[in-house]
Protein backbone atom coordinates (compact mmCIF):
# COMPACT_ATOMS: atom_id res chain seq x y z
CA UNK A 1 0.00 0.00 0.00
CA UNK A 2 2.58 2.75 0.81
CA UNK A 3 3.92 2.95 -2.64
CA UNK A 4 0.33 3.51 -4.04
CA UNK A 5 0.95 4.94 -6.98
CA UNK A 6 4.43 3.77 -7.69
CA UNK A 7 3.12 0.32 -8.71
CA UNK A 8 2.19 0.92 -12.13
CA UNK A 9 1.78 -1.41 -15.16
CA UNK A 10 3.48 -1.13 -18.81
CA UNK A 11 0.87 1.31 -20.89
CA UNK A 12 1.32 -0.93 -23.95
CA UNK A 13 0.22 -3.72 -21.85
CA UNK A 14 -3.19 -1.87 -20.66
CA UNK A 15 -3.74 0.70 -23.60
CA UNK A 16 -7.03 -0.11 -25.44
CA UNK A 17 -8.40 -0.88 -21.73
CA UNK A 18 -7.29 2.58 -20.17
CA UNK A 19 -8.03 4.40 -23.38
CA UNK A 20 -11.90 2.64 -23.07
CA UNK A 21 -12.20 3.09 -19.68
CA UNK A 22 -11.28 7.32 -19.91
CA UNK A 23 -13.38 7.94 -23.05
CA UNK A 24 -16.20 5.92 -21.64
CA UNK A 25 -16.35 8.83 -18.72
CA UNK A 26 -17.31 11.14 -21.56
CA UNK A 27 -15.44 13.59 -20.32
CA UNK A 28 -12.85 16.22 -22.47
CA UNK A 29 -8.65 16.64 -21.73
CA UNK A 30 -7.98 19.78 -20.99
CA UNK A 31 -4.77 21.27 -20.31
CA UNK A 32 -2.85 19.81 -16.27
CA UNK A 33 -2.88 22.58 -13.69
CA UNK A 34 0.32 24.41 -12.42
CA UNK A 35 2.38 22.88 -10.05
CA UNK A 36 1.39 23.65 -5.99
CA UNK A 37 3.95 23.78 -2.94
CA UNK A 38 4.89 20.68 -1.52
CA UNK A 39 4.17 20.64 1.78
CA UNK A 40 0.96 21.14 3.78
CA UNK A 41 -0.22 22.52 6.70
CA UNK A 42 -2.95 20.18 7.67
CA UNK A 43 -1.53 16.63 8.23
CA UNK A 44 -2.35 15.82 11.58
CA UNK A 45 0.01 14.37 14.24
CA UNK A 46 -1.06 10.72 15.30
CA UNK A 47 -2.38 8.32 13.33
CA UNK A 48 -5.83 6.67 13.81
CA UNK A 49 -7.90 4.46 11.95
CA UNK A 50 -11.10 5.30 13.82
CA UNK A 51 -12.52 8.03 11.01
CA UNK A 52 -15.68 7.10 9.83
CA UNK A 53 -17.20 8.17 6.35
CA UNK A 54 -20.42 7.85 4.36
CA UNK A 55 -21.37 5.95 1.09
CA UNK A 56 -21.84 9.27 -0.64
CA UNK A 57 -18.08 10.55 0.01
CA UNK A 58 -16.50 10.03 -3.61
CA UNK A 59 -20.11 10.69 -5.77
CA UNK A 60 -18.49 13.98 -6.45
CA UNK A 61 -15.66 12.13 -8.14
CA UNK A 62 -17.01 9.96 -10.61
CA UNK A 63 -16.24 10.65 -14.46
CA UNK A 64 -12.86 12.23 -16.09
CA UNK A 65 -10.20 14.31 -14.33
CA UNK A 66 -6.67 15.87 -15.51
CA UNK A 67 -4.43 15.50 -13.05
CA UNK A 68 -0.92 17.10 -12.25
CA UNK A 69 1.38 14.83 -9.99
CA UNK A 70 4.20 15.52 -7.91
CA UNK A 71 6.19 12.83 -6.15
CA UNK A 72 9.17 12.93 -3.79
CA UNK A 73 12.63 11.45 -5.76
CA UNK A 74 14.24 9.80 -2.50
CA UNK A 75 12.28 9.54 0.93
CA UNK A 76 13.26 9.56 4.18
CA UNK A 77 16.07 11.25 3.32
CA UNK A 78 15.08 14.74 3.70
CA UNK A 79 14.77 15.01 0.13
CA UNK A 80 13.03 18.46 -1.92
CA UNK A 81 13.87 16.93 -5.19
CA UNK A 82 10.51 16.74 -6.96
CA UNK A 83 9.36 15.25 -10.39
CA UNK A 84 6.42 16.52 -12.07
CA UNK A 85 4.33 14.97 -14.47
CA UNK A 86 0.66 15.21 -15.63
CA UNK A 87 -1.68 12.72 -15.85
CA UNK A 88 -5.87 11.86 -16.98
CA UNK A 89 -8.01 9.30 -14.10
CA UNK A 90 -11.28 8.20 -14.92
CA UNK A 91 -13.51 6.96 -11.11
CA UNK A 92 -16.32 4.75 -12.24
CA UNK A 93 -19.49 4.11 -8.88
CA UNK A 94 -20.73 0.30 -8.42
CA UNK A 95 -23.23 -0.57 -6.39
CA UNK A 96 -25.22 2.53 -5.60
CA UNK A 97 -21.15 3.88 -4.50
CA UNK A 98 -20.15 0.92 -2.22
CA UNK A 99 -17.44 0.56 -4.48
CA UNK A 100 -15.78 2.77 -6.64
CA UNK A 101 -13.08 2.03 -9.34
CA UNK A 102 -10.76 4.47 -10.94
CA UNK A 103 -8.10 4.01 -13.57
CA UNK A 104 -4.70 6.85 -14.45
CA UNK A 105 -2.82 7.24 -16.80
CA UNK A 106 0.50 8.70 -17.08
CA UNK A 107 1.54 9.93 -20.83
CA UNK A 108 5.04 10.75 -20.17
CA UNK A 109 5.66 7.63 -18.13
CA UNK A 110 3.29 4.82 -20.49
CA UNK A 111 1.76 3.72 -17.18
CA UNK A 112 -1.17 3.08 -15.88
CA UNK A 113 -2.68 1.90 -12.30
CA UNK A 114 -5.49 0.92 -10.81
CA UNK A 115 -7.50 1.76 -7.51
CA UNK A 116 -10.51 0.11 -5.83
CA UNK A 117 -12.55 1.69 -3.10
CA UNK A 118 -15.08 -0.32 -0.96
CA UNK A 119 -17.20 1.33 1.70
CA UNK A 120 -18.16 -0.75 4.89
CA UNK A 121 -21.52 0.03 6.02
CA UNK A 122 -21.34 -1.56 9.28
CA UNK A 123 -18.26 -0.07 10.22
CA UNK A 124 -18.99 3.32 7.70
CA UNK A 125 -15.35 3.28 6.58
CA UNK A 126 -13.35 2.98 3.53
CA UNK A 127 -10.86 1.02 2.34
CA UNK A 128 -8.41 1.96 -0.30
CA UNK A 129 -6.90 -0.85 -2.42
CA UNK A 130 -3.84 -0.40 -5.10
CA UNK A 131 -4.08 -3.40 -7.68
CA UNK A 132 -0.83 -4.61 -8.35
CA UNK A 133 -0.33 -5.28 -11.64
CA UNK A 134 2.72 -6.99 -11.83
CA UNK A 135 0.98 -9.91 -9.41
CA UNK A 136 -2.75 -9.07 -10.56
CA UNK A 137 -3.89 -8.84 -6.97
CA UNK A 138 -5.38 -6.33 -4.30
CA UNK A 139 -2.60 -5.23 -1.68
CA UNK A 140 -3.22 -6.65 1.19
CA UNK A 141 -3.30 -3.67 3.44
CA UNK A 142 -5.83 -0.79 2.89
CA UNK A 143 -5.51 2.85 3.60
CA UNK A 144 -8.60 3.04 6.01
CA UNK A 145 -10.43 5.81 7.44
CA UNK A 146 -13.33 8.80 5.83
CA UNK A 147 -14.33 12.07 5.59
CA UNK A 148 -15.97 14.94 8.00
CA UNK A 149 -16.84 17.49 5.34
CA UNK A 150 -14.14 17.80 2.81
CA UNK A 151 -11.13 16.76 4.20
CA UNK A 152 -10.73 13.04 4.07
CA UNK A 153 -7.91 11.12 6.10
CA UNK A 154 -6.92 7.29 5.47
CA UNK A 155 -4.55 5.47 7.49
CA UNK A 156 -2.03 2.01 7.06
CA UNK A 157 0.60 0.03 8.70
CA UNK A 158 3.15 -0.92 6.12
CA UNK A 159 6.88 -1.30 5.09
CA UNK A 160 9.20 0.81 2.96
CA UNK A 161 12.97 -0.79 2.32
CA UNK A 162 12.46 -3.15 4.75
CA UNK A 163 11.71 -0.23 7.36
CA UNK A 164 7.93 -0.08 9.89
CA UNK A 165 6.16 3.21 8.49
CA UNK A 166 2.56 4.57 9.00
CA UNK A 167 1.11 5.74 5.98
CA UNK A 168 -1.08 8.63 5.39
CA UNK A 169 -3.43 9.68 2.60
CA UNK A 170 -5.48 13.12 3.18
CA UNK A 171 -7.73 14.85 0.85
CA UNK A 172 -8.42 18.65 0.59
CA UNK A 173 -10.07 21.35 -1.32
CA UNK A 174 -12.68 18.87 -2.43
CA UNK A 175 -14.97 20.42 -4.88
CA UNK A 176 -17.18 19.34 -8.29
CA UNK A 177 -13.86 20.45 -10.29
CA UNK A 178 -11.08 20.24 -8.30
CA UNK A 179 -9.09 18.26 -5.49
CA UNK A 180 -6.00 17.69 -3.78
CA UNK A 181 -4.63 14.33 -2.21
CA UNK A 182 -1.56 13.75 -0.54
CA UNK A 183 0.19 10.79 0.12
CA UNK A 184 2.87 11.05 3.50
CA UNK A 185 5.02 8.21 5.20
CA UNK A 186 5.68 8.60 8.79
CA UNK A 187 8.96 6.54 10.23
CA UNK A 188 8.60 6.96 13.99
CA UNK A 189 5.02 6.47 14.55
CA UNK A 190 3.06 9.17 13.83
CA UNK A 191 5.30 12.28 15.00
CA UNK A 192 6.36 13.57 12.28
CA UNK A 193 4.76 13.04 8.30
CA UNK A 194 7.53 12.95 5.30
CA UNK A 195 4.95 14.28 2.34
CA UNK A 196 5.85 12.19 -0.21
CA UNK A 197 3.10 12.22 -3.56
CA UNK A 198 0.93 15.18 -4.31
CA UNK A 199 -2.08 14.77 -6.61
CA UNK A 200 -3.86 17.66 -7.69
CA UNK A 201 -6.91 17.55 -9.78
CA UNK A 202 -9.39 19.51 -11.82
CA UNK A 203 -11.37 19.55 -14.59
Amino acid sequence: MSQHLDRQMPWSAASRVAARAFYLCMCATFSAAAGTDATSTNLPPGYSTSRTGDVHDFDYFAGAWITQQRRLKARGVGSADWEEFSATQCLTLYLGGLATVDELYIPAKNRAGLTLRTFDVEKRQWSIYWVNSAAGKLDPDPVVGGFQGNHGEFYAQDTYKGRAILVQYVWLNISPKSARMEQSFSPDGGKTWEVNWICELSR
